[in-house]
């Protein structure tokens, strides 16, 4: 089988808006002066974030990984924090570079999120921290997690990076825990070329995190903190405000990319797709399906016949964060611990999905399936 694509189909691309819409921004920034260091862009950017997500408190990064690294230090977290295995590396990565220490639990089969009935059974003296994540934009089990909390004394932050947009009956999912952390990396729903935000409640907190975030510089002649660079310049916030007014139109585009792919798979034995949750505002972020047995082919093996055909697909997590050298020997990270997190890592296949996709890409990618 082959395409008339002019180039791979891939797993994601970013939603770019014609260049002449963007030419006034850069106009702006180039009159003012003004790249980085909270600029005009900026501002405005966290103030439309806020507004458009329902939050009160953004604080822009450029990039999740040191958002997540900054959360973290703003709590001023210490010790062991309960998180999935079933994540990007970025999520495992910013508990190191903290020096605390990982402890993997298992995820529940539906959802590949974090299993709350397992997160109480690893809290230990050492515990300073649960970091769930909702994966694929579907969320985690927020009241359980809060109810252990609230129960231990111990704070939560969200890996969001998958959950722009998405809602719960009671509002945007990103108002649960103490932090959240977005992602708006070129493959995201909602991007800024690189990089991400963090979602705070009190102007107290985000206070701390603008000077984290900033050296830990008060004013000219004060640092009240080892703080790091991870601000978000001017260029890239003017891309967000533009990619802002475009991101309803994108999402409702993956909507119907996510209801094509449904439909017509459905009915291919061995093909399992994750339920939708009809209680949430998803953002269609991934399309993720389990290659099981029953299929024809393994899971690689359809990822390479994928290949073969020039469309791009991920194994969205494969191999496990529990997996790799520098987790394995971290608390929980034993293989008979993680046996849901093991199996779905080893079946999962994310198929592709971005706004601009043709009807041509997804007949093709839907054809390579049943062919």
């Amino acid at each position: 089988m082959t395409h008339s694509s002019p180039t791979p189909i891939t797993v994601t691309k970013p939603y770019l808006p014609c260049l002449e819409e963007f030419l006034p921004y850069l106009q702006d920034i180039w009159s003012s002066r003004q790249l980085t260091n909270n600029g005009v862009m900026h501002q405005r950017l966290e103030e439309a974030l806020a507004s458009y997500l329902k939050v009160p408190y953004v604080s822009l990064f450029c990039n999740a990984t040191i958002a997540l690294i900054v959360a973290m230090q703003a709590l001023r977290i210490k010790g062991e924090v309960i998180t999935t295995p079933y994540s990007f590396v970025a999520t495992a990565h910013s508990i190191l570079w903290n020096q605390l220490t990982p402890v993997f639990v298992d995820i529940d089969p539906d959802t590949f999120n974090i299993n709350p009935a397992l997160i109480e059974p690893a809290i230990t003296a050492k515990t300073g921290l649960i970091m769930p994540v909702h994966v694929y934009g579907q969320t985690c089990r927020t009241a359980e997690i809060e109810e252990i909390s609230n129960n231990y004394g111990i704070p939560t932050i969200y890996d969001a990076a998958h959950a722009f947009a998405v809602e719960d009956c009671g509002g945007s999912i990103l108002r649960h825990g103490d932090l959240s952390v977005l992602s708006f990396h070129a493959t995201k729903v909602f991007n800024t070329f690189e990089g991400g935000a963090i979602i705070s409640y009190d102007k107290k907190i985000k206070k701390r995190i603008d000077l984290l975030k900033n050296f830990g510089i008060a004013d000219e002649l004060t640092v009240v903190a080892p703080g790091i660079n991870g601000k978000m310049n001017e260029v890239q916030a003017a891309f967000g405000l533009l990619q802002l007014k475009h991101v309803d139109r994108a999402i409702a585009k993956r909507r119907n990319i996510d209801r094509l792919y449904r439909e017509h798979l459905a009915d291919v034995k061995g093909i399992s797709i994750p339920r939708n949750d009809h209680n949430l505002i998803n953002n269609y972020s991934y399309f993720p399906v389990l290659v099981t047995p029953e299929y024809k082919r393994s899971r690689d093996a359809l990822y390479n016949h994928f290949r073969q055909h020039d469309i791009i697909t991920r194994r969205y997590f494969y191999p496990l964060l529990s997996n790799l050298n520098m987790y394995q020997n971290m608390p929980g990270a034993i293989k008979e611990n993680l046996p849901v997190a093991n199996s779905v890592s080893e079946q999962v296949l994310c198929l592709p999905l971005y706004p601009d996709m043709t009807e041509e890409e997804i007949n093709t990618v839907i054809g390579c399936i049943k062919a």
